[in-house]
């Protein structure tokens, strides 16, 4: 059965007809020729027009507006693992494979699954005869090309204001972002209108920031945490200490109580090897080093004041400026001071007098670099006033070697994570500079004028083939070096030794009954 409705409505009811007509054409506007016009061209002769068989074809171009790509991670609670297992505790995941490992299926499903990898395998060792092998291994050995260095990318300060970028940190996780900590550290010269802001640059985009960072106080340090890509720690220039976590945005996740906190700019923050993560510890020009868990800013859990006469007296203690610490030697740590002396403590001593165990003394003003070397972790560099120093852990009279004194005051320096003989420094005149001790002692085998303002901090990513420099002017300079700063040489280890070996003598006079150790610097 079909039902049909029909809608009926008269013609007057929905608009009015159209009606059309032909009529004649008329002139509604007349515009006179306006001589002076005439003025503005000029006749073209002679007059050349081309003529093809082809037809004409018209280029046509427009603006399309910029289409902006963002790149976000995901944040996943619960992966593989059962909901009553902590990812993050070793103890619970091992028992958790030994479980899985006893499983009747296991072996079979191992079986079955290693036949189809054997497979994949195979294929990817299949040969390429057009391929070059060994390509790199020659490159390694040829070590003919002087050192160099070159320009990648340059991330400016996007304030009107500009502040010095006091410190630099690599993301743990494969080094694609670089974090850095924005300051004035001219006492009572910083404008009123100045930003706090701190960023993390993407090394790929400099022209905006991927994250900033809103801290209270202007950032003097700031650190990622090594087993958390998201976490970072800052020190401030009213002395607090505030952690962010990158999934939650800009604004901090906590910070420090500013009655216990330290009383000047903290100028170092590092992160303690612990089971939670959640560690560190700050140095400060107020003579203290104090420890934290993010989890509970409200008070440090220790506190250290760095008193040489061990009576732990703020009045004669010894404004920090860098720290160092080695997660080979958990119980050890070290401090560069304001006065030129690097302090050697024990964190685990039974009392706080005790947990300055000595002292080391050669520089002329503050140390405002202090790191030990990663292959050999008893050699640590110093810089500071006009010369940088390696020392020996053993040696406390003197330093087992030492720069020539510069023109320029030095600012910062490290380690090459890759070369156990390379290191680099910065100076107030914007000039990075590169020493090989393998190449030669007294002069570094490679000086780059990197910007015309003072450089302030310096940090070399983990493959050691980029170094980030920040100036005084905010701007930081992503530079890659030549294969040869970081490739390790053939016995470079044993190499590295000797010359350190060489470069003091001790000298034993037995007939007095005295003992005198003679350093020999470079």
């Amino acid at each position: 059965m079909e039902i049909v409705y029909v809608y009926t409505k008269k013609r007057s009811e929905f608009g009015r007809q159209c009606n059309f007509s032909d009529r004649p054409a008329e002139l509604h506007v007349d515009i006179i020729p306006d001589p002076i016009q005439a003025m503005n061209f000029i006749e073209r002769n002679p007059c050349d027009i081309t003529i093809q068989c082809s037809r004409d074809m018209s280029e046509h171009e427009i603006n399309t507006e910029r289409f902006q790509t963002e790149t976000r991670g995901i944040n996943h609670v619960e992966g593989g693992w059962p909901k009553d297992i902590n990812p993050q505790e070793m103890e619970q995941t091992i028992r958790y494979r030994k479980k899985v490992e006893k499983d009747e299926n296991y072996m079979s499903t191992m079986l079955q699954l290693g036949s189809l990898m054997e497979h994949c395998i195979k294929q990817n060792n299949a040969i390429n005869i057009y391929e070059e092998y060994f390509e790199e291994d020659d490159t390694v050995e040829g070590t003919e090309e002087p050192p160099s260095a070159k320009t990648i990318n340059i991330f400016r300060d996007p304030n009107t204001i500009k502040r010095t970028i006091t410190h630099l940190s690599w993301h743990p996780d494969g080094s694609r972002k670089l974090a850095a900590a924005y300051s004035c550290l001219e006492f009572q010269r910083a404008a009123k209108d100045m930003s706090f802001d701190s960023y993390i640059w993407d090394i790929e985009n400099p022209n905006k920031p991927e994250l900033t960072l809103k801290p209270a106080s202007p950032l003097v340090s700031l650190e990622y945490n090594p087993k958390d890509s998201h976490i970072l720690v800052g020190g401030c220039y009213n002395g607090q200490i505030v952690y962010w976590d990158t999934r939650k945005g800009s604004q901090p996740v906590e910070l420090s109580v500013v009655e216990h906190s330290h009383r000047d700019p903290v100028y170092k923050v590092i992160w303690l090897q612990s089971k939670t993560g959640t560690d560190c510890f700050s140095a400060s020009t107020d003579g203290q080093v104090l420890w934290w868990d993010i989890r509970k800013l409200s008070e440090p859990t220790e506190r250290l004041i760095l008193d040489p006469t061990k009576k732990g007296s703020l009045d004669n203690a010894l404004g920090a400026i860098s720290l160092e610490f080695e997660s080979t030697m958990p119980t050890k740590f070290m401090v560069g001071t304001e006065q030129g002396s690097v302090v050697s403590c024990n964190r685990k001593a039974k009392t706080p007098a005790e947990k300055i165990v000595c002292t080391y003394s050669g520089h002329h003003g503050p140390i405002y670099a202090l790191q030990r070397n990663p292959f050999f972790p008893k050699n640590f560099l110093t810089v500071g006033d006009w010369t940088a120093r390696i020392w020996s852990e053993d040696i406390k009279e003197s330093s087992i070697m030492w720069t020539k004194y510069h023109m320029s005051y030095l600012t910062d320096g490290c380690w090459s994570p890759m070369r156990p003989a390379v290191y680099f420094t910065t100076k107030m005149d914007g000039t990075l500079d590169a020493w090989d001790l393998l190449f030669k002692q007294n002069d570094p085998s490679l000086s780059l004028k990197v910007c015309d303002e003072a450089l302030y901090s310096l940090s070399v990513q983990d493959n050691g083939r980029f170094i980030a420099c920040g100036s005084h002017l905010g701007t930081a300079t992503l530079l890659e070096i030549s294969p040869g700063l970081y490739t390790q040489q053939r016995n470079e280890k044993a190499l590295t030794t000797s010359v350190s070996i060489k470069k003091y003598v001790v000298i034993l006079i037995g007939t007095s009954g005295k003992t005198v150790k003679c350093s020999i610097g470079s």
